[in-house]
């Protein structure tokens, strides 16, 4: 009986890991797919980022209801609804190539932003609970980020290989990904159902949820740490989202629509290096200076990316497609702007935790519906990065890299000034 249950929890353990990855693999879908819904609608630069901001705004309806799901049902059975709804979240988008509609690709995504907002909710605490806590269940959960980083790393660069020309591209083109989405989540609900793992027990709060959540907003420092995700998470998309969409543009750039999405992957590979190095240094640094110091470092990229002439030409080792449509690996010349930007995600990859933990620190019995709040502003991934959209629309790509200086230097702000708790009279007991 031991081993069968050990046999299923490894089993488990990889479904996991595998959701994890698809809560990125879905989420950067919206970005690269931008691109798609540009060209083959005709469309400006925020609406072609409106089904990034649909996936994302849906953080903002369902993180609260989504803590509140799982006090009721459980986590396995939350995780099982949360699997169905991102299967047809990706059908709504996959049916919207064969209707060729705009409006239909918004819904799907914003059903698919559902499912993301119930697996973050899963994921960390199943994976932890799966490896028996403490340092096991760190790691468990440390693997499943590092292939959430792989996934972020794979999906624009893939996007971009199947569209070829951005500007012949259609979302038929990228039917490869929705298969390959919907084949991993049928195949995860289907051996999930069947296979018996630990349920990991939700406290149950002793006060009102309403209580709670008055007595959360009390803390100034949690406040603007709740700014903080929503301002980080914005900062995280639009960062390459908009870098993707400028370097795919034929009329603004020369590099084409393949390249450019194995340039912003190399970005989120950065955040995957940068999160390994982060983890390494995080017992021995403090949230505080991490994030002052990445803030900083970011700061200065993201100047240099904005005051560089875009004449300037740098070499990246990516993946590229020739004239005749043949992908081979070397060295592809970019904009040493474009250079700068794919640096800052060795900043922003330690952005996360470090504003989580200054934020919630010495709130005691408001923790647990702290968190919530935190997911449901996970929507500014959404919001700014269509705010910055615009902002290209009227001004041009790099201008519209002030959005990002602003939110970093909010960040900065926060690490050296807002994080500190002036609310220590108010009871947390």
């Amino acid at each position: 009986m031991s081993q069968q249950k050990q046999s299923g929890n490894i089993v488990a353990i990889i479904m996991m890991v595998f959701l994890f990855g698809m809560i990125s693999f879905v989420t950067n879908l919206a970005a690269p797919m931008g691109v798609v819904l540009k060209n083959q609608f005709d469309l400006s630069n925020a609406m072609g980022l409106l089904g990034n901001m649909a996936n994302f705004i849906a953080y903002a309806v369902m993180g609260i209801p989504g803590g509140i799901l799982l006090q009721k049902i459980g986590y396995k059975k939350t995780a099982l609804w949360a699997i169905a709804i991102g299967f047809i979240g990706v059908f709504i988008q996959y049916l919207s190539g064969h209707a060729e509609s705009f409006v239909i690709y918004l819904l799907g995504a914003f059903v698919a932003g559902f499912s993301m907002t119930l697996l973050n909710t899963v994921v960390n605490p199943m994976l932890n609970t799966l490896g028996g806590g403490g340092n096991k269940g760190n790691q468990l959960i440390q693997v499943g980020g590092s292939f959430n980083s792989v996934m972020a790393t794979f999906t624009p660069a893939f996007v971009g290989i199947l569209i070829g020309e951005a500007a012949k591209a259609k979302i038929t083109d990228v039917f490869p990904v929705m298969y390959i989405a919907m084949g991993v989540f049928a195949l995860t609900f289907f051996v999930l159902w069947l296979v018996s793992i630990p349920e990991p027990h939700a406290e149950r709060a002793s006060e009102a949820l309403g209580n709670l959540m008055k007595g959360a907003i009390k803390f100034r420092h949690f406040i603007l740490g709740a700014i903080g995700i929503f301002v980080y998470v914005g900062v995280e998309v639009g960062t390459p989202g908009v870098m993707l969409l400028w370097l795919s543009d034929a009329e603004a750039s020369t590099v084409g629509a393949t390249t450019a999405g194995f340039v912003a992957g190399t970005y989120w590979f950065l955040m995957l290096i940068g999160r390994l190095c982060g983890a390494s240094i995080g017992s021995k640094v403090s949230s505080k200076t991490m994030l002052t110091v990445a803030s900083s470092v970011a700061l200065i990229l993201v100047t240099l990316a904005i005051f560089s002439p875009t004449t300037s030409q740098v070499s990246l080792p990516v993946l590229q497609r020739s004239d005749a449509g043949a992908i081979s690996f070397g060295l592809a010349q970019i904009p040493i702007n474009a250079m700068f930007l794919v640096l800052i995600g060795l900043c922003t990859s330690i952005m996360w935790g470090g504003i989580y933990n200054l934020a919630v620190e010495g709130l005691g019995k408001y923790l647990a519906v702290a968190s919530g709040i935190f997911m449901t502003l996970v929507c500014g991934g959404g919001i700014l990065p269509a705010v910055q959209g615009w902002v290209a629309d009227v001004a041009g790509y790099i201008t519209s890299y002030w959005v990002i200086f602003a939110g970093l230097a909010y960040l900065l702000f926060y690490a050296l000034i807002g994080s500190k708790n002036v609310n220590k009279d108010i009871s947390v007991d």
